[in-house]
């Protein structure tokens, strides 16, 4: 089977979040399993810097302002998974990220980008494609920067290939004026409520949910959710008109990067059998970060962007009492200012308490995943989530609310869980300040008082299958059903 993976972001090469995440393991997990898999991203300066054997495979011709563009293909050394890439200087090769300027601004042409990025998709998977020797049987769309594709495959290419959309976070729409339908050569008759108009919008999203022949997100529980007013951003409609070809599957994780046993990043490696090497771990990261070392201090841990979505503000009011009472804070992430300033001014207030690094720094975040004692994870809603589940795998039981991928993997611990051996976190009961709150207590209160309790608490996460496997059959299963 040949799949065409279409995606804005692809760790290691480029990444901005979880997405980046998901387009680099779910392909090679696919892959593993035989699928002939190539991934289709734009060429940033990163992603042409970093393929090896990068070479021309086609010119591209017809496409939206630019005309023409090359169609390059390298591999990622790591896993091997050939990866197709758009060379045209004049739209990907900038300072700045995949979305953003240096100055934090969305670039203006975002439209035209991932525009050519979803049109690339369709042509590839068409009776004119460029690359005559290799057409995809499936082309798997990602979010909203490649929701036009089925809309370009159905209404313009006219292809064979069936399409799937993955939606990794509903929130982020990508919608524009209307103007850009001709700039894009979308045929305005589809301009409809039956079809990409939104309020008046182009929405590149609602193309992808309403044209792709099946729909999966990134969690059971999500795809419930989004069928609903609170998280389905105004698309709940649509998506529950289309709930019998949409699907929920929970991601897995990259268990070669995000391991602890084998983790470079790591002063000590550690195993569910032999946590030992934790607490080296912690001490090192509270000297890194300028903390008290102290190995019975409770060690929180945050590795998150720092918005409402994400739900860091509720930590806010009730760390102060939570370092009173001999918590220590370590926290990696970049967002809203306002929300960087109140972590900011803290830290200041309590000095060796509380760390706190603004920005983006992979070695830290696997430092910070290991070295602390439980992860903080209070957000208002999560389509699926990574960082519990490395908090799992790394024996640092997250507390969470119950929403979205975080209610599907993370287990509270009462009497009945910590029985059966399926308890490996605590579980806020709402999304609130207090909540948050009581919930970090109930963790802190089995942390200093019952050090055996805990260890069943980490062990049982720790010896969870987390990797992708499971989750890589079940994208392969819906392939097959799309293509019968």
């Amino acid at each position: 089977m040949r799949v065409l993976f279409a995606t804005s972001e692809v760790f290691p090469l480029i990444k901005t979040g979880g997405l980046a995440d998901v387009s680099g393991s779910l392909p090679t997990a696919l892959q593993n399993l035989g699928v002939d898999i190539r991934i289709l991203v734009p060429g940033y300066p990163s992603v042409l810097k970093q393929l090896v054997n990068l070479r021309h495979v086609a010119s591209l011709s017809n496409l939206p302002v630019i005309e023409h563009a090359e169609l390059m293909m390298g591999m990622i050394s790591e896993t091997k998974v050939n990866v197709l890439v758009i060379k045209a200087a004049g739209l990907y090769e900038r300072d700045g990220g995949p979305y953003v300027d240096v100055n934090g601004q969305e670039w203006l042409d975002n439209p035209v980008r991932f525009g050519i990025l979803s049109k690339v998709a369709a042509i590839i998977s068409g009776p004119n494609s460029p690359i005559p020797n290799w057409q995809p049987d499936i082309v798997h769309c990602n979010d909203w920067q490649t929701g036009l594709a089925p809309a370009y495959m159905k209404l313009v290419e006219h292809t064979q290939a069936k399409s799937v959309i993955s939606l990794h976070n509903m929130a982020f729409q990508g919608c524009y004026a209307p103007g850009w339908l001709s700039t894009l050569a979308l045929p305005h008759t589809n301009f409809a409520v039956e079809g990409f108009e939104y309020h008046g919008q182009l929405s590149f999203l609602k193309a992808g949910i309403f044209y792709a022949d099946a729909i999966t997100t990134v969690s059971p529980s999500y795809a419930k959710e989004i069928q609903t007013a609170e998280f389905g951003f105004g698309l709940e409609g649509l998506l529950s008109k289309r709930g019998n070809e949409l699907k929920g599957i929970l991601n897995g994780i990259e268990t070669d990067e995000w391991n602890p046993e084998f983790d470079p990043h790591l002063i000590k490696t550690y195993s569910a059998n032999k946590l030992a090497g934790k607490k080296l771990v912690k001490s090192a990261l509270q000297e890194r970060l300028g903390l008290q070392i102290d190995a019975s201090a409770p060690l929180l841990g945050v590795v998150s962007r720092l918005t409402h979505q994400k739900g860091l503000d509720m930590l806010v009011p009730i760390l102060q009492e939570l370092v009173d009472s001999g918590c220590q804070l370590a926290l990696l992430g970049s967002g809203e200012t306002t929300l960087e300033n109140a972590f900011r001014q803290l830290a200041n207030s309590n000095p060796n308490k509380i760390s706190v690094t603004i920005g983006y720094n992979e070695p830290l975040s696997h430092q910070i995943m290991a070295g602390c004692d439980m992860f903080i994870m209070p957000s208002r809603f999560e389509p699926c989530g990574l960082n519990q589940l490395y908090g799992l795998a790394y024996g640092t039981p997250p507390i969470v609310n119950a929403t979205g991928g975080l209610a599907d993997s993370v287990v509270d611990t009462n009497i009945v869980t910590f029985k059966n051996k399926t308890a490996n976190g605590f579980v806020m009961s709402e999304a609130s300040p207090a909540s948050l709150l009581s919930c970090i207590k109930q963790a802190l209160n089995v942390f200093n008082n019952d050090e055996s309790a805990w260890r069943q608490i980490q062990k049982n996460g720790m010896l969870q299958n987390l990797s992708w496997d499971k989750s890589a059959l079940e994208y392969l299963a819906e392939y097959k059903k799309l293509m019968q």
